[in-house]
């Protein structure tokens, strides 16, 4: 087992009003923790959350020290919960952190494909819906089409060569991740998945394929505009031969 998963590891997950669904989430990473020693996970929960899900964390962190319940009201959209998130897991020394969502959308058991990824030698692991073993079920129409068409932009726009640029189900080793929490990403809301697979292009990745299911449609006017601004500025960017890098 030492020679197939890393030891140090952790799961960062922003969570808001998700106490209904949290208890199912919380068996589902222990059964993975228990078999695949040396995880912590980190529950990121601030001011968007308006039902018990902080209270929740916070007992199942009383009951189980390998959950974390972090109250971050500073922050001001998703990408600043899972940056925050991350600060906390390299404060604590993990070296290697997986980024996923609550809610139920990603399944915790791909969590070892993603530590394996990054033992054989890659910095950074995607979860992709597109990739052979991949599906994205129980899904409304629109996000299929927000998901699948943000990859069909991406790789038109800016050159991206993975199947999927818009998922949020990642991992990367700790000397990329002291990288991105220091970079001014320029996204708020869902393109930041697509931003940071841009900006990293330049790492030795892997994509790892993923079953998602996503229960809700929504996605607000405002997320939607933030990226299209975000991918006009990175276009232009790679058309002028200034394409930044992480």
């Amino acid at each position: 087992m030492a020679s197939t998963y890393p030891n140090n590891w952790a799961a960062v997950i922003p969570l808001a009003n998700e106490e209904h669904e949290l208890p199912e989430l919380a068996e589902a990473l222990r059964k993975v923790m228990t078999a695949v020693k040396g995880g912590t996970v980190y529950f990121i929960i601030d001011g968007v959350s308006k039902d018990r899900t902080l209270q929740c964390c916070e007992a199942l962190e009383n009951q189980d020290s390998r959950f974390k319940a972090r109250w971050i009201p500073e922050n001001r959209s998703v990408v600043d919960a899972y940056i925050n998130g991350f600060r906390e897991a390299l404060k604590d020394g993990h070296e290697i952190i997986i980024e996923m969502d609550g809610g139920l959308s990603h399944d915790p058991r791909a969590i070892p494909a993603f530590l394996r990824a990054l033992n054989e030698g890659n910095d950074c692991a995607f979860g992709s819906r597109y990739i052979n073993g991949g599906s994205m079920v129980d899904s409304p129409f629109k996000r299929r089409v927000l998901s699948k068409g943000g990859t069909i932009l991406a790789r038109i726009l800016l050159g991206a060569k993975l199947a999927d640029m818009t998922s949020g189900y990642q991992a990367f080793r700790r000397s990329v991740l002291l990288e991105v929490v220091d970079y001014p990403l320029l996204s708020k809301a869902h393109f930041y998945q697509t931003e940071l697979r841009h900006l990293l292009r330049k790492q030795k990745l892997i994509e790892v394929p993923i079953h998602y299911r996503a229960p809700s449609p929504r996605v607000s006017q405002g997320a939607i505009r933030n990226s299209v601004t975000v991918l006009i500025h990175y276009f232009l960017r790679r058309i002028q031969g200034r394409s930044p890098a992480i």
